[in-house]
């Protein structure tokens, strides 16, 4: 090895760095481990009784447990060549979340630099669904970033986020996506999923997005056009966030229109409103409630309204209807890197708005108590 070349792992963080007097090469190794140790779930069989397991159908409340790896090299002239490769499990039982595919949050190399901004390709998050984390829950971050954004795994007020999905889920699939953002707070991205299909666009998904961080305030917007199986989706969305102090207030609209076929077209509103808070101590609190509006909305193979953008059943016929979430937690951090948490959310159903989960029943109360730790 060159007496130029070094190697550093640095203890605690998992980071492996490897360097030369000219150019400068980093390899992180990280990961995320959420388990719901003890939940409650109402209306979880046929039969309409309740269950005590650990997780919401073995799913972790906050966050997929993940561990990958990211890097960057310096190419010189501000320009560096990025990476990231993450896979997602479950603690529960230690099973892949997705099994026969490794890495199923992020497959992706580009290059990144201080004026063009990012460009990444491969398997990766949606612009809508980075764009809307700002508001979409109040666990992510408050400011709009070239990272990719967070929202809460799999509860019952989660379902927003296929709003900003692509025609594979919440991730694009053989994608490019360019972000940007300026020195005056302007933020800026766009995204195109290739469809892989000799005809051109069938299976796409196109994504552009603007926001701005202001400081206390922060907002941004997107525009989403899915075309899936032939079938045109499209999505806008606009919200933001303010911070007072120790309070945090998120609010965003959504609105969805999809081509059905022979079912004709769906159209859908939604809007958020949640608030955090965050005194001086180790507790901080949330409190979040959402409404869904569907009308005319093909149903999925299970009997549960499709979710937007993605397939449904053309023999199910349609439902028009809503429905709404009341959610909340208390986090109690241990350290920067460990917390635990009690949540909980209470969903309730309305007119021909159909969630397969609950087995027919027009509501549903989840409970839940967890650790999340980082590495």
């Amino acid at each position: 090895m060159n007496k130029k070349t070094r190697l550093l792992l640095a203890a605690g963080t998992g980071a492996v760095a490897m360097g030369s007097a000219h150019a400068q090469s980093s390899v992180q190794l990280y990961g995320l481990l959420d388990l719901s140790a003890v939940s409650y779930q109402t209306n979880a069989n046929a039969d309409g009784k309740h269950v005590i397991s650990m997780g919401i159908n073995g799913e972790p409340w906050f966050s997929g447990s993940r561990f990958g790896m990211k890097g960057a090299e310096d190419l010189g002239g501000g320009l560096k060549a990025i990476f990231r490769l993450e896979a997602e499990f479950r603690v529960s039982d230690g099973g892949m979340e997705d099994p026969g595919q490794l890495f199923d949050r992020d497959a992706w190399v580009g290059f990144e630099s201080d004026t063009f901004g990012k460009v990444t390709a491969g398997f990766q998050n949606t612009v809508a669904r980075d764009a809307a984390a700002i508001y979409g829950d109040p666990y992510g971050s408050a400011r709009l970033t070239t990272e990719e954004g967070g929202w809460t795994n799999a509860n019952n007020f989660k379902q927003l986020i296929f709003y900003a999905g692509s025609a594979t889920g919440t991730r694009y699939e053989n994608s490019v996506v360019w972000k940007k953002l300026f020195s005056n707070g302007v933020y800026a991205a766009a995204g195109y999923a290739f469809g892989n299909h000799t005809s051109f666009g069938t299976d796409a998904t196109y994504t552009g997005a603007l926001g701005y961080n202001g400081g206390p305030f922060n907002v941004s917007a997107f525009y989403n056009h899915v075309n899936n199986g032939g079938f045109t989706n499209q999505a806008y969305s606009i919200g933001g966030n303010y911070t007072y102090s120790i309070v945090r207030v998120n609010a965003g609209y959504f609105h969805y229109s999809g081509d059905q076929g022979a079912l004709g077209q769906r159209h859908d509103n939604a809007w958020t409103l949640s608030l955090k808070l965050s005194p001086k101590g180790p507790f901080d609190y949330a409190i979040g409630y959402q409404q869904m509006h569907a009308s005319n909305a093909a149903f999925a193979d299970n009997g549960g309204t499709a979710n937007a953008n993605l397939a449904f059943n053309p023999d199910g016929g349609t439902g028009s209807g809503y429905k709404e979430t009341l959610y909340a937690s208390m986090f109690y951090h241990l350290s920067k890197r460990t917390e635990v948490y009690v949540a909980g959310d209470y969903m309730k159903l309305h007119n021909g708005y159909v969630v397969a989960t609950t087995y027919g029943a027009k509501n549903q109360l989840e409970l839940t108590t967890g650790i999340r730790t980082r590495f």
